[in-house]
């Protein structure tokens, strides 16, 4: 029961990096027209709540700022879960 909470745990957070990455790759190809982008707001829809929890720890950070941030403790939980997965 523990390693399917871990992996449905880390699938999610799996989604949530990789909408993450597809937003950056429309905010590159698309520019300012982006925000009326589709799929951009579907990513944005996606990703806003847990985006708001990493700006409410860092409080004052720019956009660019919060996103780095967003990204890299994405890739830290989803290793961790991995690493924590491999060995139960």
């Amino acid at each position: 029961m523990l390693v399917f909470l871990i992996s449905a745990l880390r699938a999610i957070i799996e989604m949530l990096g990789m909408c993450l990455l597809g937003q950056g790759m429309l905010y590159v190809l698309a520019g300012r027209g982006r925000a009326n982008n589709p799929i951009y707001q579907l990513f944005d829809l996606i990703t806003r709540p847990p985006r708001k929890i990493v700006e409410f720890l860092l409080p004052g950070a720019s956009g660019r700022t919060i996103s780095v941030a967003y990204f890299a403790i994405l890739l830290l939980l989803w290793l961790g879960l991995a690493f924590v997965r491999k060995f139960i």
